[in-house]
């Protein structure tokens, strides 16, 4: 039988060395959802945890998958891995499908190639296995390695690549951090040199300050071995800067997919307009008087027309009725960024009032905050500075208030007002103790 009959008939045995290009845009894809449905239990107390999802990966970029919890996405993770079955619709690698029964040479290759960061690092490794044993399964497994000085070498180069050290690999998991757990993982998965990695919430269980290194890794991975990840997260915030497509799901429905900043500026659907409100702000004052919006499900009427995910232009996808999409392509084709996060006076009740009243989405207005320059730091160095030349500190504030420097800039007005007042009392102290002299 030729490949092309047994591509047909979904008898392939082995992955093609490359997937079919998009004729849009040219790129390879990697991984394809078509219509999935995954459902739990059976009749009346089946439960559809994913609905009609679609969406593609292409070669080489990261693909985020974003929503709250329970809205499926892990779900969707575990089905591209072939853990959770699907009940409706398939899934293609490299355009041949891996989803329901397939041969073993093929589910071997799909192993091999798709692998898997789990969000708990704890739970994920085997506490009676040493590091070294955990990240050799899976070349004990696929036979990876020409002898044993080859395995070592290779579990050794890739245990310094995650940032640890050889001697680690004598170790159990509950020997280290959850940072450290979370490396290696990512070093059991990498050291299978796979194509496509799904990354369920790497970060999610880990420090502020171990996140940035672990996402530093990922980053480090598909730059050096050009790796595809499909990265399963709720806070936007981080996904913003590491991703290249972002798709959003509530509830099993896949509402929106676009590129990264593409959604930032143009969150159409009123469930992302809802996530992107509620990135916390780094600044205690500003978070405090941010106004949050959220989705109303009930807001939208498919009694007669049932939505569906439609592409508006600009490889932008949306969920929603013929109607809902029509107004999507109006706003969209307008090309004004949309404002999505809207920061009140603390000191005009009133307004916060009627931004809490409005009907329409994407009318607030965005917080500059998010805006500023990265220097923006409000360094004590410009108050103590203005203090003593509060001329060239009010300057200074005129200046950086016009650059959107906003920290800098109410640190310089604070350092210059208190530099006046500081003057000001000299001033007058002198001309009191000059009378009393001339008296």
């Amino acid at each position: 039988m030729s490949n092309l009959n047994q591509e047909k008939s979904g008898r392939v045995s082995h992955l093609p060395e490359h997937g079919p290009i998009d004729e849009k845009n040219g790129k390879e894809i990697l991984l394809s959802v078509k219509n999935v449905d995954i459902t739990f239990g059976k009749g009346a107390g089946a439960v559809r945890a994913v609905k009609n999802a679609s969406f593609d990966i292409y070669k080489g970029e990261t693909f985020s998958l974003v929503g709250e919890s329970g809205s499926g996405k892990t779900t969707v993770g575990r089905a591209v891995i072939r853990v959770n079955p699907c009940a409706k619709g398939e899934i293609l690698y490299k355009g041949v499908r891996i989803s329901g029964k397939i041969p073993h040479s093929l589910d071997r290759e799909v192993i091999r190639n798709i692998q898997m960061v789990f969000q708990d690092p704890a739970a994920s490794l085997n506490e009676r296995a040493t590091v070294d044993y955990i990240v050799s399964e899976g070349l004990y497994n696929f036979h990876l390695y020409t002898n044993e000085a080859d395995r070592v070498r290779k579990v050794e180069e890739m245990i310094n690549e995650v940032g640890l050290l050889p001697e680690h690999l004598t170790r159990y998991p509950h020997e280290f951090s959850g940072g450290q757990r979370q490396r290696i993982g990512l070093a059991r998965a990498m050291v299978m040199e796979p194509e496509l990695v799904v990354a369920d919430e790497p970060i999610s269980a880990l420090d502020v300050s171990i996140r940035a290194q672990v996402l530093n890794l990922l980053k480090k991975f598909q730059v050096e071995k050009n790796v595809t990840y499909l990265f399963i997260a709720h806070d936007l915030s981080i996904v913003r800067f590491i991703s290249d497509r972002i798709g959003v799901i509530y509830k099993g429905n896949i509402v929106e997919v676009a590129e990264a900043d593409e959604l930032f500026d143009f969150p159409l659907h009123p469930y992302t307009h809802s996530l992107i409100s509620a990135i916390p702000i780094p600044d205690p004052k500003l978070e405090k008087n941010k106004v949050l919006y959220t989705y109303d499900p009930s807001m939208h009427d498919y009694s007669t027309d049932q939505p569906e995910l439609v592409n508006i232009g600009h490889e932008h996808y949306v969920y929603g009725s013929k109607k809902e999409i029509e107004e999507y392509k109006a706003i969209r084709e307008k090309g004004i960024p949309l404002k999505s996060i809207n920061i009140v006076n603390p000191d005009a009740p009133q307004q916060k009032s009627e931004s809490k009243e409005r009907t329409d989405v994407h009318t607030a207005s965005e917080d500059e905050f998010l805006q500023a320059p990265l220097h923006d730091t409000g360094s004590v160095w410009y108050k103590i500075i203005s203090f003593f030349l509060p001329v060239l500190g009010l300057i200074a504030a005129a200046v950086f208030k016009h650059f959107h420097y906003y920290r800098n800039y109410t640190v310089c007005k604070k350092g210059a007002i208190a530099g006046l007042l500081v003057i000001a009392a000299i001033i007058i102290l002198f001309v009191l103790l000059l009378i009393l002299v001339v008296v």
